[in-house]
């Protein structure tokens, strides 16, 4: 059965896989390319994820790593199957850039994500009436709608999963005291407070925590940020979302990732509990509404 991940994360697993049968017969990318008649080349696309791998040459490279179990030969195949399945998020190419396609092509079969947000609420919890509001700034109508359609298809992709990924949230007490929305319908932002609330209450596989005021300065004030864990043998992904200049993407043994570890840590510990955010979210509701 082929996994719903979707196609970058099937294809990162894969390759993280191929790395790591090769290294464990003590090959090198020239030994094995040579064994199998192709050019270094070749090889060094397919693991670097440049050139999808066809079924008869993940099957070459299974016979050299001597990788004899049909099941374990199947469950690979099946992650090549799926690598090479259309995006749901194709169709987004060109109006979004690449870095944020590549981030939700990766949440897409992410297992934990982690997030902190100081001016918006994060997209995966946003009502579409809210992500409708927040698209406006885009510079067209096409563009505003395609924003608005693309958060509210993530949540659903993400939901329609078997094991949907756990969230855990960190937001700005600022974030859910300002009215979006007010000049086209007041009860937008009330109507989106009590989504978090009501989803994360008793959930688990949301949890939402706030940053109150005076708690002062924070490290979260930098921008916000994601952190992307996975099942299987994929290193952590960190993106960093930016107003201004490319949002930055980054994995392996780049040293900002523990460094992001320890900045969401040190903004649990200026958070309320979940209860206490809970109840926070459903105060600045009314106090919205009053």
């Amino acid at each position: 059965m082929t996994s719903d991940q979707g196609p970058i994360v099937q294809g990162a697993l894969l390759r993280a896989e191929l790395v790591r049968l090769r290294k464990e017969k003590g090959l090198t990318q020239e030994q094995v390319a040579g064994q199998l008649e192709w050019s270094p080349s070749k090889l060094i696309r397919i693991e670097g994820g440049k050139n999808a791998i066809t079924r008869t040459d993940l099957q070459a490279l299974l016979t050299v790593y001597d990788v004899t179990s049909e099941a374990r030969q199947e469950r690979l195949q099946s992650l090549a199957r799926g690598a090479r399945e259309p995006a749901w998020w194709n169709k987004y190419k060109g109006e979004f850039d690449s870095s944020f396609l590549n981030y939700v092509g990766y949440s897409a079969g992410a297992s934990y994500i982690r997030q902190f947000h100081g001016t918006v609420v994060p997209g995966l919890i946003q009502t579409p009436e809210y992500a409708r509001v927040l698209a406006t700034g885009r510079a067209s109508e096409h563009g505003r709608v395609m924003a608005a359609k693309l958060r509210v298809e993530r949540q659903q992709e993400l939901a329609k999963r078997r094991n949907p990924p756990r969230q855990h949230c960190i937001i700005d007490e600022a974030v859910i005291r300002r009215h979006v929305g007010i000049k086209v319908d007041p009860a937008i932002m009330p109507t989106q407070l009590h989504h978090i609330a009501d989803t994360a209450e008793g959930s688990d596989l949301l949890t939402v925590r706030i940053i109150p005021f005076k708690e002062g300065a924070h490290r979260g004030l930098e921008g916000p940020f994601s952190l992307l864990e996975f099942e299987g043998d994929l290193d952590d992904i960190l993106y960093l979302e930016r107003r201004v200049g490319a949002s930055v993407m980054v994995t392996g043994d780049d040293h900002r990732i523990p460094e992001y570890r320890d900045t969401f840590e040190l903004l649990l510990e200026q958070s309320l509990s979940p209860d206490e955010s809970i109840a926070l979210l459903r105060q600045a509701a009314e106090d919205l509404m009053a």
